[in-house]
């Protein structure tokens, strides 16, 4: 019987071995194939850009991106909108690409980043060559894109989603009653409304109002460009979404939203003409992702750099993980930009809706630090540079966001759960404890046995308020105002990009190539090379991390960005809440999707 077990042990090791050989032939054989599989764009080619993939700040190799692996939903293969931009940027003079055929069903970007594609593309307009857009069904995001096409083509039984904009919240406060869970929230800011979810069923006036003024200038915004491009006044574009007068295809060439409903097949005949082929001659299209391997990423030879920190995500303490920004983390980072002296300027790239305050002070500290050496600091905002994303963005020199930015957001927050009614009445499961002093329990993130007395929670407010003083103060001696200017534009309030610059927390609208020059004329310098931080591990290594446990990752990001995202992320945040909740907070309001 032991000979038995032993070989059958044997055998199933040795499989396993086999097993993980071969893997590992077939990772090096994949790796050597996506090496030497350069892409060579023929002559008369037309660049085929769809935008429903999962786009981030920058781009990530996949190389696994021809095989039918669920590794191709994961979190290697991201396109990046840094080299979206490029790309556009040197279509425009290549001579073998035509035009640019959108395919513009959706797009996953955020506004700002969505805002940055479209004025590439309008940028690739001016050299003469064509864009046309078709979609089988276009969002009111896509749309926006496609209205810089020379012509827009829906399919006959598509529909073009033109309706307005609004936003929509979760509230869990009936749910946490029925589970005799009681929230306990201490907050800094009338407009900090991150905790209203757990603490009441509907929005707060304030937050109503600060929701309905930043989505009235996302919707001014959207009338005036989008009017602009389709050659219509932005009433009549108004009065067309407000009375939801495109109800079908036929409905959005009736009133001039697209140029014709018609199939791909006749859109395909459209792009034949433009490039001077026959009916049936086949059209080289070249695909966004293959161009984009097309893309020189030399950095030249000069010795003058600026470094391009991306802050993408979240701010927590510690490490953190590469989908957000580790206070220890980003500390080094920040120190090791400071110390290289061909480093003559920082460009904060931020696109967070921020997180934990001390996590945000670190950085603050880290990037106080190069203005204190002479290095100039510019920041660049993204989708969202709120709250902490704002903390560590308030120092810079100049702050540069484009007009969809949602920034601002100063105030703190903290949040306990008593769960000792949870616990007994649900789950029979009871707590006693022995303290060596009245204190020593305290702060907890979870309340297991008795309520927080009086002082305790006079502490924790107190904390708050510490905090909330502190923020405005970075923000005052960062932006030269009074704390008085500062306490009108704070409480928790979000702006937009727009109403941010005309309140003093921003300086500009622009993008992130408009922070990048700025930073180059602080720093006194027309030669240099842009180094972006933090480092691109090789995908192979990435993959192989996560599947050796190093980065937990793999199922979360498969899961958020699978069909059941949006619960995924309600269910992040909340276990956020609940694993720092004895943590001051600097987040903007909770959960708000702008549709």
């Amino acid at each position: 019987m032991k000979s038995f077990l032993k070989v059958v042990l044997g055998t199933m090791v040795g499989i396993m071995l086999l097993m993980f050989l071969f893997f590992m032939i077939g990772i090096g054989s994949i790796t050597k194939m996506s090496q030497s599989n350069k892409v060579t764009v023929k002559s008369n080619s037309v660049l085929k850009t769809s935008l429903g993939m999962l786009i981030g700040e920058r781009g990530q190799e996949n190389p696994f991106e021809e095989l039918d692996l669920p590794v191709n939903t994961g979190p290697v293969g991201k396109v990046g909108l840094d080299n979206i931009k490029r790309a556009f940027a040197q279509a425009k003079d290549d001579g073998s690409i035509k035009g640019i055929y959108l395919d513009i069903s959706g797009i996953s970007a955020g506004w700002a980043q969505t805002e940055e594609i479209r004025n590439a593309l309008i940028d690739f307009k001016e050299s003469g060559k064509f864009i046309i857009a078709y979609g089988e069904g276009i969002t009111q995001k896509a749309y926006y894109l496609a209205s810089v096409a020379d012509n827009i083509y829906l399919n006959p039984s598509g529909i073009l989603e033109l309706k307005g904009f609004g936003a929509e919240l979760s509230f869990y406060k009936n749910a946490l009653e029925k589970l005799e869970i009681e929230p306990v929230i201490f907050y800094a800011g009338k407009f900090k409304s991150a905790t209203e979810p757990f603490r009441l069923t509907s929005m707060s006036e304030p937050n109503r109002q600060q929701v309905k003024q930043f989505l009235g200038d996302f919707y001014d915004n959207y009338l005036e460009k989008v009017a602009l491009q389709r050659g219509k006044s932005e009433e009549n574009l108004h009065d067309i979404i407000d009375n939801l007068k495109i109800r079908n295809a036929a409905d959005a060439k009736t009133h001039g939203m697209v140029d014709d409903v018609i199939y791909e097949d006749e859109v395909y005949n459209l792009i034949r003409q433009n490039i001077g082929l026959d009916d049936e001659e086949k059209i080289n299209f070249v695909s966004l992702q293959k161009y984009i391997k097309t893309l020189s990423n030399s950095s030249g030879l000069l010795k003058d750099k600026i470094a391009v920190v991306y802050a993408d995500g979240d701010i927590v303490d510690g490490k953190g993980t590469r989908d957000n920004i580790g206070s220890e983390r980003f500390k080094n980072i920040l120190q090791k930009v400071r110390r290289d002296d061909k480093v003559k300027a920082l460009v904060m790239r931020v696109n967070s809706p921020g997180g934990s305050a001390l996590a945000s002070d670190i950085i603050w500290n880290e990037i106080e630090q190069f203005k204190e050496k002479g290095i100039p600091v510019v920041t660049s905002m993204s989708n969202y540079a709120a709250s902490g994303g704002y903390f560590i963005s308030c120092n810079s020199d100049k702050i540069f966001a484009e007009r969809t930015t949602l920034t601002g957001s100063i105030g703190v927050f903290g949040m306990l759960f008593d769960l000792d009614e949870f616990y007994n009445n649900k789950l029979g499961i009871t707590f006693d404890n022995v303290k060596t002093t009245q204190y020593s329990d305290f702060p907890s993130s979870m309340l297991l046995s008795g309520d927080l007395t009086e002082t305790e929670s006079q502490i924790i407010q107190n904390q708050i308020d510490q905090i909330y003083l502190q923020f405005k103060q970075r923000v005052a001696d960062g932006r030269g105002l009074t704390m008085e200017q500062v306490e009108e534009i704070a409480q928790g309030r979000v702006w937009t990009g727009k109403q941010a610059m005309e309140q003093g927390l921003v300086d500009e609208l622009g993008n992130l190539e408009d922070a990048i020059a700025h930073a180059a004329q602080l720093a006194g310098i027309e030669d240099y090379r842009e180094s972006s931080y933090p480092r691109q591990k090789d995908p192979i290594q990435q993959f192989m991390e996560k599947l050796a446990g190093q980065e937990d990752e793999l199922v979360s990001t498969y899961i958020s960005n699978s069909q059941f995202s949006k619960i995924y992320q309600q269910y992040k945040s909340i276990e956020d809440l609940i694993a720092n909740g004895n943590k001051a907070q600097m987040k903007m309001p909770f959960s708000i999707e702008i549709k």
